[in-house]
């Protein structure tokens, strides 16, 4: 007879995890998709600490003291499934067992690693007061292997239930869908606990709500900002003076050499004369140096700094190296739109351009 063995909160769980691990890593890369990756990431670390909390309070084979297996009980249970001899376990068996201690720990340091990342890196979510980009980019490279070796765990995991599914002529992933699995009565659990994965979808599907309310609100006139930069430093006389002809662009774009530079050809900048007395002149060359690329203010600060040579003082963004990177794929039609007209019109596809942050997900190519 078919009795019932996995109750409704773990076979949510499980398959929250399938969906949210698929989503995260088809997101992972596109910076265009990162609210998507940061709220699964976020869905993904609540539902493991669900996990944890349930395999101490839940049903019979949902905890952890259902399936407690030493090493080498895993490995025995490996040898026998190769010789076809390996005993049946309603709840998890030994390999498996470990395969979930395992997909969980992983699984905390990805997200945990994740959000760390979101912090110093992008200057976003819990941990963006610890905003340091080089860490954080070093921190991004184990989120990514961590990743990776969770993925190759996941395989593992897919070929033993494959394998067992086969010797025990048994359908586990459907099991895990309908939560039941031939066995004697007296095995079976009393509860579905239907209300407690009931809340559980509810908050998941609250928390896409609320993240995603500004997809609901935005419009033309305020675009969905996922991530809203943080405010940079500001002076008026050089946005009156360096705006009344072009966008100020925000001195993290250039390093302080080049702001100098510029400051000392006003006689030719770029055709004109900018005429600045010598106060003024001082005051906005000060600003310029004080928050050059130099002191990485912004993710962007930090690559374009360390995109350009020692030796190279560039007097235009869009000659250095992270620009002409982060553009290359853009099509020549994009250039050619008049709501574009110049590479140098950045508030064309940036709706941050003025701020200075240049967040990833406040760009938008003008149709």
């Amino acid at each position: 007879m078919k009795i019932l063995v996995w109750d409704v909160p773990t076979r949510l769980f499980h398959w929250l995890l399938v969906l949210g691990f698929i989503v995260a890593m088809v997101t992972g890369d596109p910076d265009r998709w990162r609210d998507v990756h940061v709220f699964v990431g976020y869905v993904v670390l609540g539902l493991l600490v669900f996990r944890i909390l349930w395999g101490i309070l839940g049903s019979r084979y949902a905890r952890f003291s259902s399936f407690l297996f030493t090493p080498v009980e895993a490995l025995n249970y490996l040898r026998d499934l190769a010789r076809g001899t390996a005993r049946r376990y309603l709840g998890h068996n030994p390999p498996g067992s470990w395969a979930i201690y395992t997909l969980v720990v992983l699984g905390l340091l990805v997200s945990v690693s994740g959000v760390l990342v979101l912090g110093l890196e992008e200057s976003q979510g819990m941990f963006r007061n610890l905003a340091d980009t080089p860490t954080g980019e070093a921190l991004k490279k184990l989120h990514e292997a961590l990743s990776w070796i969770m993925v190759a765990l996941v395989v593992f995991h897919v070929t033993g239930v494959v394998v067992e599914s086969r010797v025990h002529h048994e359908n586990l992933v459907l099991a895990m869908m309908s939560g039941r699995k031939p066995g004697e009565a007296t095995e079976g659990i009393r509860s579905s606990h239907r209300w407690i994965g009931a809340l559980l979808a509810l908050g998941v599907a609250a928390g896409a709500l609320w993240f995603f309310q500004g997809k609901l609100t935005g419009s033309p006139a305020r675009p969905y900002l996922p991530f809203v930069g943080k405010v940079l430093p500001d002076n008026q006389t050089w946005r009156a003076e360096c705006g009344s002809c072009h966008l100020a662009y925000h001195p993290v774009l250039l390093p302080a050499r080049s702001w100098k530079t510029l400051m000392d050809r006003q006689d030719d900048h770029f055709g004109e004369a900018l005429g600045l007395d010598a106060t003024v002149t001082a005051e906005i060359l000060t600003f310029l140096r004080d928050n050059s690329a130099e002191t990485g203010l912004t993710e962007p600060a930090h690559k374009i700094n360390r995109s350009i040579p020692k030796d190279s003082t560039p007097l235009r963004i869009t000659e250095t190296g992270y620009w002409i990177e982060k553009h290359r794929g853009v099509a020549d039609g994009v250039w050619r739109n008049p709501k574009v007209g110049s590479k140098a019109n950045c508030g064309a596809c940036h709706l941050d351009a003025e701020q200075g942050t240049f967040e990833d997900a406040a760009m938008r190519l003008p149709k």
